[in-house]
């Protein structure tokens, strides 16, 4: 998600770019957040799932996951809007204090969408008011984003939104390990690394590492390396070849292949087609 407010609340609040019509699959890494989709309707794949949601509803993505992601309804009339809240977790951590704290529960997934409900929906509201009244925004932004905050709380985005919070939980202890993959991503990392930079049991890292990301955490390593090998395509106008040693991979031939699996295209065509789309605009 991508911040593209000329006049944003605040570094972790802004409207998501509208969209006139359906698009193809984006590939994307998500930063803790949550959005809510006000009109329109949104499709993310996320390793092997596929989670749709539109008008009213939230989703929350807890750590920072690969994806691809597209809309799915949109027009001219109705053009597809969502607001996004990058996620704070001291401003969790001190929002748990004063709620007396939670008891941590297993990590069921790290994204889920839910409904939101009218008190969600107006805290919502109130806080994207603030776009029009930019002088209110220094007293008023906090509060309400702390209000915001505790609805989610209270909701059925709860019991991930703790996780985010707590310094020692168990999706703190993946999102370290992913933190550590895509700092070494060129590097050749074995499983039983990363399980020892989570502090678990080979079966418990890999059995939470997936249900947090949708990935194995090799296949987390490959898809950060290609979408770093997507990156300097397009910044650099690299050779496909040197980029993909660049990345970690020793063959080009695999990297050709793995890419366009991803992105669905050959790489120099791929960063080509991004980079036409970025010096024309919409």
């Amino acid at each position: 998600m991508v911040d593209v407010s000329p006049c944003p609340i605040s570094t972790t609040f802004a409207p998501s770019p509208c969209g006139t019509q359906p698009t193809d699959t984006a590939a994307l890494i998500y930063e803790p957040v949550v959005c809510l989709v006000l009109q329109g309707r949104k499709r993310t794949f996320i390793g092997d799932g596929v989670i749709e949601y539109g008008a009213g509803e939230c989703i929350l993505v807890a750590a920072e996951v690969t994806a691809m992601g597209q809309v799915c309804e949109a027009a001219a009339d109705e053009p597809y809007l969502a607001l996004n809240l990058y996620l704070d977790p001291a401003l969790i951590s001190a929002l748990l204090l004063d709620m007396n704290g939670f008891g941590e529960r297993p990590v069921q997934s790290g994204f889920v969408v839910a409904k939101a409900n009218a008190a969600m929906l107006e805290a919502w509201r109130r806080l994207a008011g603030l776009l029009d009244r930019p002088d209110e925004i220094a007293v008023m932004a906090s509060h309400l984003e702390h209000e915001l905050m505790f609805r989610l709380l209270m909701g059925p985005q709860g019991d991930l939104l703790r996780q985010i919070a707590g310094a020692d939980s168990r999706l703190s202890h993946i999102r370290r390990a992913m933190a550590w993959i895509r700092q070494h991503h060129t590097e050749h990392l074995s499983v039983d690394a990363m399980a020892a930079v989570a502090g678990m049991s080979l079966s418990v890292f890999h059995r939470r590492f997936k249900a947090v990301t949708g990935l194995s955490p090799l296949q987390y390593q490959k898809h950060i390396r290609l979408h770093e090998a997507r990156r300097r395509l397009v910044a650099d106008h690299q050779e496909a070849a040197a980029v993909a040693y660049a990345v970690g991979y020793e063959s080009a031939s695999q990297f050709s292949r793995e890419y366009k699996r991803l992105f669905g295209a050959p790489p120099r065509r791929d960063a080509d087609t991004l980079q036409t789309a970025v010096e024309t605009g919409p």
